[in-house]
């Protein structure tokens, strides 16, 4: 039977992935369908508008149209940022945080998907400079999240009984695949998506995952694909629109004999933009690090109307920069012949056409056109062809200009409150610093053979790479979406020389983020110098811990106190009282630090014992009454002594079966703590909730038992410990945690070497790493915290001080 429910569950498994696939396809549809719909009646409108104001000497009421339409978008888009505040900006670092084992509240909810994919369709069509790919991650992701539990909070009244996949590790595989068909179904790149999960997302992966995610990422580029192409063209079953973002083919004109691609001669012109690209993206993200630190300042904490008028104030500068540049700054250039002759594929003459028939001829003669308003008033994407595919050439002045309005703009719209990608902007950014590296080494260095269309592509990787510092991912991701494995190699070196680069000054744009909000990620490994550290140094000494049988008043009391999601399960080890007490003086065989451990321990307790008093029961009140010492002590230094003095007692209520007295010695006081397990804070407010415990006058047999499956009923919220309601319970009754706990979960001794808690920290996926000494004791507890690099760079500064 056990067998059988393995493969049963591996075939769900399956199933789902598929599912979810075909849902984050859907969702870039229904992105992809109304962002090309708006964009395409705003342009209509604004187009007519300026070919008849143009005559009349009117722009300026064409202008207000544009703004009218931009505003209300981005207004849109801003409103729907307000009710889910996490669906903001491209949702990668948040992706990334979670696949790497951090919470982040409400980051997978289905209002969250919702607001993201609604808010960002209106956020493209509204102008300003931001892709619809990154938060096709964050969808992804969602999808990923929600679609295996068969249940939402947004939607509490569909309940499903599904039974599988409710544990953490699961909705982070699934998650993975998520990611990663979000990236596949934006780029067309199945594998660059699943690889993206693997280098950006996941911090555990296993051998059957990775199958599970390509399979997941081929689903949705082929349901996006399928649906794309019999919309768009009328030819189901054709699969000739692979991703929201087609770079088209690349292809050397006939009647030019002397064109290549690229030659070997060129890749030393391809480190060079590598060079340039990975210092414009440290720039970039230097910029936009200032701006984010400064809209933490000041803008986040005023009321939420200040962020609208924020994402307003951005969308009217970029409407007005953007009018005004095609209309003064932009040159009339002579329209080239169509270079595809009529025998071409249907997707060549697609692309083809798209190009030429998004020239845009604004405040020009005829047979000439506008190449400023080529790139401006047209959607990110055809610009991005323009520059990768148009003969007809766009002046080095247009080009540095659109450069660098296109850098400010967008470095200043990363980071407002409406749902944005980076991945677009960078890319239209860097394809136009490549254009006008060819178009310079054309006209000024006379080299004829050059094929600007690669060149325009290498620009655009080296500035993406400089902006996330992403290799492997970006660079198959890159060859897959342009469909030409020759250019494999110029795009690696020029990726790799763009990330170096882009290193030697600061971190990706994603990283910076999840470093600005404070969230403790761990990287993938630690530095060769925090070896000089071990376990006993990183620690946390202080434990909160429970016993094996624990009265209802402590359990109550522990949780209400502290925010701790493990707590060891110990008891004293009264077989080392000898060596541990030596006259009055509190020695470890190898604890160094067992004094402040006390000390703490007992002001826990003391803090515990007057938190008791919120209890609803009066008959636990009055027991803390007696407990509580009547006067406070005055200093930490002279706790101890008060209780070597035994005028204070730290243990209200140790034993079920014995109350603390004035009779206890030092010794029954403080044991030495012999570890039996991990149980989790999820575990232990279920049990409180269940009401699952016993009487002092029964044994712990009598106690209720339950199921795997009801302890993870509440699974993913469990009750918070303040809202549930105790009075019924009787604070004297014991709970017996041993049946719940996890009695064998991983633990270091203290002197293991940092690199390797990290690596076991890490690679398993852990949230609590119990320190362990050499008799069964535990002396300590690691958490994610501990093992964040401020952390370790903090600790070893200490352990050089004390050298």
């Amino acid at each position: 039977l056990s067998k059988q429910k393995a493969q049963r569950y591996e075939a769900v498994k399956w199933v789902l992935v598929f599912a979810i696939g075909v849902c984050t396809g859907l969702v870039g549809l229904f992105v992809d369908f109304f962002v090309r719909l708006f964009t395409q009646l705003k342009f209509q409108v604004v187009q007519s508008s300026v070919e008849e104001c143009t005559e009349k000497g009117c722009l300026a009421l064409s202008l207000l149209e544009l703004l009218g339409f931009n505003l209300t978008f981005v207004f849109l888009a801003s409103l729907l940022v307000l009710i889910q505040p996490v669906a903001a900006g491209s949702g990668i670092p948040e992706i990334k945080c979670y696949l790497n084992g951090v919470k982040v509240p409400g980051v997978v909810r289905l209002r969250t998907v919702v607001c993201k994919a609604t808010g960002v369709l209106f956020s493209v069509a509204g102008g300003l400079f931001v892709g619809k790919e990154g938060p096709m991650i964050h969808s992804g992701a969602v999808v990923g999240a929600g679609l295996p539990q068969f249940q939402s909070i947004s939607l509490r009244k569909i309940q499903f009984n599904f039974p599988y996949f409710r544990s953490d590790r699961d909705k982070r595989d699934f998650v993975s695949a998520g990611a990663a068909a979000g990236v596949a179904a934006a780029f067309g790149a199945p594998i660059g998506g699943t690889l993206f999960s693997l280098e950006e997302g996941s911090s555990f992966w296993n051998q059957g995952l990775t199958w599970k995610v390509l399979f997941c990422s081929m689903a949705a580029t082929f349901t996006l694909n399928f649906f794309r192409s019999g919309i768009q063209f009328g030819s189901w079953g054709s699969f000739q629109l692979p991703g929201l973002l087609n770079f088209g083919e690349f292809k050397c004109p006939e009647s030019d004999k002397k064109c290549h691609l690229w030659t070997a001669v060129d890749l030393g012109f391809f480190i060079l933009m590598g060079i340039v690209g990975g210092l414009l993206g440290a720039t970039f993200n230097c910029l936009n690090k200032r701006l984010a630190k400064y809209r933490m300042r000041n803008v986040h904490p005023k009321p939420k109307l200040v962020r609208v008028l924020e994402s307003l104030l951005v969308s009217l500068t970029t409407t007005v920069v953007v009018f005004v540049a095609s209309m003064v700054l932009g040159e009339c250039r002579q329209m080239s012949p169509s270079r595809h002759s009529g025998n071409d594929t249907l997707s060549l003459q697609g692309v083809s056409e798209d190009v030429n028939s998004s020239i845009k001829t604004f405040f020009c003669p005829n047979e000439t056109y506008n190449d400023m308003a080529t790139l401006f008033f047209n959607p990110q994407e055809s610009a991005i062809l323009q520059l990768f595919h148009q003969d007809g050439t766009f002046s080095p002045v247009t080009l540095s200009l659109f450069f660098l309005l296109y850098f400010l703009l967008s470095c200043w719209t990363y980071g407002i409150s409406v749902p944005s990608g980076l991945f677009v902007p960078s890319l239209l950014c860097g394809a136009a610093f490549g254009r006008l590296v060819a178009n310079l080494l054309k006209s000024y260095i006379g080299l004829d053979h050059i094929y600007s269309g690669t060149f325009a592509l290498i620009g655009a990787a080296a500035f993406l790479g400089g902006v996330v510092r992403m290799t492997i991912s970006l660079t198959v991701i890159l060859i897959e979406s342009t469909n030409e494995i020759t250019y494999g190699l110029p795009i690696m070196i020029t990726l790799m020389v763009a990330k170096w680069t882009g290193d030697f000054f600061n971190k990706g744009i994603y990283d910076i983020h999840v470093n600005l909000r404070g969230v403790p990620l761990l990287e993938w490994e630690t530095e060769v110098e925090m070896d000089k550290l071990r376990a006993s140094d990183i620690m946390e000494p202080n434990l909160t811990y429970v016993y094996p049988h624990t009265r209802i008043q402590s359990l109550v009391s522990i949780l209400r106190t502290t925010v701790h999601h493990a707590f060891p399960v110990v008891t004293e080890n009264r077989g080392n009282e000898r060596e541990f007490m030596k006259g009055n003086q509190l020695i470890s065989n190898n604890i160094k630090f067992k004094k402040s451990s006390i000390l703490t321990r007992a002001g826990e307790q003391r803090k515990r014992s007057q938190s008791m008093k919120s209890y609803p029961s009066s008959e636990l009140r009055n027991m803390c009454d007696e407990h509580i010492a009547t006067e406070e002590p005055p200093e930490k230094e002279d706790l101890l002594q008060q209780m070597l003095e035994r005028r204070y007692t730290p243990y209200p209520s140790l034993y079920p079966d014995q109350s603390p007295s004035e009779e206890w010695t030092m010794e029954e006081r403080f044991r030495p703590l012999t570890f039996h397990g991990l149980i989790l804070r999820s575990q232990l407010v279920t049990l409180l909730d269940r009401g699952v415990c016993y009487s002092e006058s029964q044994s712990s047999a009598s106690q209720p038992r339950l199921s795997h499956a009801e302890m993870s009923e509440d699974y993913p919220r469990y009750p918070d410990i303040h809202d549930l309601d105790l009075t019924l319970l009787n604070p004297r009754m014991i709970v017996d945690v041993t049946p719940y706990m996890n009695p064998s979960p991983f633990t270091v001794s203290p002197n293991t070497h940092v690199s390797q808690v990290f690596n076991l920290f890490r690679t398993m996926g852990l949230r609590h790493l119990p320190v362990v000494n050499a008799v069964g004791e535990v002396v300590g507890i690691i958490t994610r915290h501990n093992l964040t690099h401020e952390f370790l760079q903090a600790r070893l500064r200490q352990h050089y001080q004390t050298i």
